[in-house]
């Protein structure tokens, strides 16, 4: 059936993933219709490197200049996933960009949509760190939010406006609240978490790696797997069934620094876990620290979101990509 899929940030990671899955596999809409080949607009900063795949076409794209969205927006577009964001760390060091590109962008992105029609659904992501540190776990969608860092802030203010946005009737929008996803492929990035990844893939390629924070130090993580997998299915889900808010927290596992570290000895030697160093750095620690690690995702589950098994099953994806 006729109808386009734009996926703003589409040729990071997790879009170019995305973008692939949906290229092999289809997507199905809230109302149930299917999209078996359809067009893949991927957007994304210029330079950016898109995956070559059937059906798709990138553009670079200034997400926050809302003429140019709404320019490039196509006319039959039928699912929008917004994944284009600055991360924690950047968006901490520069506030004006961390607001123009993660609130700016998610205006620029819903206004585009709005002329679409009501029936346009928007997937966003956003991220634990709209909550801040709580003192009372596990969390659930019911808690306040009160963000800790720029990145928090930027990220809660555009699942309000989303939320705005599914209350007014303008389009589906549907915001998917992320763990930390960890193990990314490829170079450390500017965001704070960035070391959930660093300190597995680096060593397990033969290279050293820092440790920034306290071992004991508890984090919710999801494979780019379960990710990519929880981003396939949230279209599916009929509008209906979807909550009013519309921000979803998705399955996750709490665990330590401290376990990821053992497991990475236990499944690949003392060699490979003795490239990790720990050298404190109280920056990354105090955004890092101020993200919650215990959800109460009956609402994801119940909505038919899956998550990671456990800890090894991440570390398997890992040590299959190395």
């Amino acid at each position: 059936m006729a109808g386009a899929v734009v996926i703003t940030g589409g040729c990071g990671f997790l879009g170019a993933a995305l973008a692939r899955k949906i290229s092999e596999n289809g997507v199905t809409l809230p109302d149930g219709r299917r999209l078996s080949n359809p067009a893949l607009h991927l957007w994304d900063m210029p330079g950016a490197i898109a995956p070559d795949l059937p059906h798709a076409t990138f553009l670079p794209i200034d997400i926050a200049d809302a003429a140019a969205v709404a320019g490039a927006m196509p006319s039959d577009a039928a699912l929008i996933y917004h994944l284009a964001a600055i991360v924690s760390g950047q968006a901490e060091a520069d506030y004006d960009l961390g607001m123009r590109v993660n609130l700016g962008g998610t205006n620029a992105v819903l206004a585009a949509a709005r002329t679409l029609g009501p029936a346009t659904c928007v997937v966003g992501t956003s991220s634990l760190a709209v909550y801040g540190h709580h003192a009372v776990a596990p969390l659930t969608e019911a808690t306040p939010i009160q963000p800790r860092n720029t990145y928090g802030v930027t990220k809660a203010m555009a699942e309000l406006v989303m939320a705005d946005h599914r209350r007014r009737g303008w389009c589906d929008a549907r915001t998917l609240r992320l763990p930390t996803v960890t193990v990314r492929p490829g170079k450390p990035n500017a965001a704070a978490s960035s070391f959930v990844s660093s300190i597995i893939r680096e060593p397990l390629a033969g290279e050293p790696a820092i440790c920034p924070v306290d071992p004991a130090l508890r984090m919710w993580i999801a494979s780019p797997a379960a990710a990519v997998d929880a981003l396939f299915h949230a279209p599916c889900v009929r509008a209906d069934d979807w909550p009013a808010f519309g921000a979803v927290n998705v399955p996750g596992l709490q665990v330590s620094v401290g376990d990821m570290l053992d497991r990475l000895r236990l499944r690949a030697g003392d060699d490979v876990a003795d490239l990790v160093q720990h050298v404190p750095d109280e920056r990354i620690a105090a955004i890092v620290g101020s993200w919650p690690s215990l959800f109460d995702t009956r609402i994801a589950n119940g909505l038919g979101f899956k998550g990671d098994v456990d800890l090894d099953a991440i570390l398997d994806q890992a040590l299959r990509i190395r």
